[in-house]
Formats: structure tokens, sequence, C-alpha cells
């Protein structure tokens, strides 16, 4: 995937969107990766997935991952 075809899947994601999700589990704010095109959750460990512009918040399709300390 070509970087304008990635910065054109990360600009449909509305912002004032990212802006009032948090993570269904532990209910904490989440960090949007614009690159990997998923919202963190550095309480739970969980990466959630976007799909075609809309947030996959579900536990079930979310990664685990090792939550960077810093």
């Amino acid at each position: 995937m070509s970087d304008s075809t990635t910065e054109t899947t990360a600009s449909k994601v509305d912002p004032r969107l990212l802006e009032i999700l948090v993570c269904p589990l532990t209910k904490s704010t989440l960090r949007y990766d614009a690159a990997a095109q998923e919202l963190l959750s550095d309480q739970a460990g969980l990466a959630y997935p976007i799909r075609d512009g809309i947030p996959i918040m579900l536990v079930d399709e979310a990664r685990r991952y090792e939550p960077t300390v810093g």
C-alpha cells in the first residue's frame, strides 16, 4: 500500500470520533496509530483495527501487543 493510499484511508476516520472512543474493556483512552490503522489501548495491551475508516471496537477483533513504556 502506498503512502497516499494510507493517508487517504486515515483521513476517512472522523477526528471527533477518535476523541470520544475508549477501550471497551478498560474504558481507558486510546492512541491512534495512523500508519497501522489501529487504535491502541496501552492499559489493555490491545490494538483495535480500523477498516474502511471504521474503528472495530470488539475485543475479539483486537490483536494483543506489548505496550511501550515511556
